[in-house]
């Protein structure tokens, strides 16, 4: 039996979820008796964590695949993640692709890598999505001094563009009693500030305990997470406004652990294209949870996922779009393109919107983007802010982000990293 050599490196491509789970695996296979090495550097094994939400992210996956087999062409390259999940087989002929593992799968790679050869025919261990029901905690520990932390994964939702529940399965989720000793544990080994993910985070409880149906939710979660000693800091990573209760934003306001920061996924101005979408919501109750936030909090900061040039999206939707974000207190985007998704409802909609349509209008709300947060910034000059402060640094200065989310440079001081700090803006 072919022995595997004890040097592994790993690589995230996509969100804050897909980012936890790598270190847990990272984990894992170091408990194993694997030791981490940059993805730069020579290894044996290298994983590669994929996503599948743009066209972009598969390009991505077998651009590395091809770097890998460039720069060492005997180690084993194992994809998982999304990609692997929807596309198993299409991975599995990228030349240089050891195994591919579906998303029941990931977490068992170290018994997977015991019994794999280089030369062998590419493996794959992937079964039938609704097959996939079991939640596995995870968390990311790196140089970074805010931890993200998955509480929950899967999505019963059925926008018409996305292929996530394709790709992760049903809503599930870990239990509140789990995730307060995690958050605890996680805590006294330093860290100040914890992010909560997951692929529909204002779904979470769903899930069963001891054979019987849970019966908690988000806001049950935040209220007792407020009442841990050992973290001073909690982010909600991103919420649906249909999720986002006035009450969680009421808690946030009062809160002393929860940070003044949302971020909420709109994908269109438009009422037309969000029914086309399938998303839950109208435009006019993403209005109503902004101004609710921005009364009760000023100083709020308010991110927002917007898709442009969805299949029918005319200039007069998007310019619905535009002129709703500018109207809108936000202080960032997020803006994607519009890609085709197999086994999605959306590639069935007309007209479909030419590409460099799709990039001109990404461009425009990029730029808009940019003016929010200037302007978000702006209005905090002279304010101090508590900043937490992180140990990336460049030409002698270090970085931190105050609790309404505003990036800061300061000179590097090495006594400050991982310290909260009364900072002027």
């Amino acid at each position: 039996m072919h022995t595997v050599k004890k040097t592994v490196a790993l690589h995230t491509l996509g969100c804050k979820l897909n980012f936890s789970e790598t270190t847990a695996i990272g984990r894992m296979l170091e408990n194993d008796g694997f030791i981490k090495k940059n993805f730069d550097e020579p290894a044996d094994v290298y994983v590669i964590n994929t996503c599948s939400v743009t066209e972009n992210a598969d390009k991505e996956c077998r651009q590395l695949v091809r770097r890998i087999n460039r720069k060492a062409p005997e180690a084993l390259v194992v994809v998982t993640g999304c990609y692997a999940q929807l596309k198993p087989k299409e991975i599995a002929a990228i030349p240089g692709v050891s195994l591919v593992l579906g998303a029941a799968e990931k977490f068992n790679i170290a018994s997977h890598l015991k019994e794999l050869a280089k030369n062998d025919a590419a493996k794959i261990c992937s079964c039938d999505i609704d097959d996939v029901n079991v939640f596995t905690a995870a968390h990311s520990i790196d140089e970074r001094t805010r931890i993200f932390l998955k509480v929950q994964d899967g999505c019963d939702y059925n926008c018409s563009f996305c292929t996530i529940p394709l790709a992760r399965g049903k809503s599930r989720s870990n239990s509140i009693q789990n995730v307060l000793e995690e958050v605890t544990r996680i805590g006294q080994n330093g860290a100040k500030e914890i992010v909560l993910t997951g692929i529909n985070l204002g779904d979470f409880g769903k899930g069963f305990s001891g054979g019987k149906k849970r019966e908690e939710d988000f806001f049950d979660l935040m209220r007792q997470l407020d009442s841990v000693t050992t973290v001073e800091r909690f982010r909600i990573s991103s919420i649906e406004p249909n999720l986002l209760s006035n009450e969680m934003i009421e808690f946030v306001a009062n809160s002393k652990k929860f940070m003044p920061h949302f971020h909420i996924p709109l994908q269109s101005g438009s009422n037309k294209i969000l029914a086309a979408m399938r998303r839950r919501y109208k435009r006019e109750l993403y209005a109503d949870k902004v101004g609710f936030i921005k009364q009760l909090m000023p100083h709020a900061c308010i991110g927002v996922d917007v898709i442009v040039g969805f299949p029918g999206e005319t200039d007069e939707d998007f310019n619905d779009t535009v002129d709703f974000l500018n109207a809108l207190d936000i202080s960032y985007l997020h803006v994607f393109t519009y890609s085709e998704r197999d086994h999605t409802d959306a590639l069935d909609i007309k007209p479909i919107v030419p590409v460099e349509t799709r990039n001109k209008r990404n461009k425009t709300l990029r730029n808009l983007s940019y003016a929010k947060m200037q302007e978000f910034t702006l209005k905090h000059i002279g304010q101090k802010r508590k900043t937490l402060f992180e140990a990336v640094y460049k030409n002698n200065m270090m970085e931190g982000y105050t609790d309404n989310y505003i990036k800061i440079s300061a000179p590097y001081k090495p006594e400050w990293i991982n310290e909260i700090i009364e900072w002027a803006i």
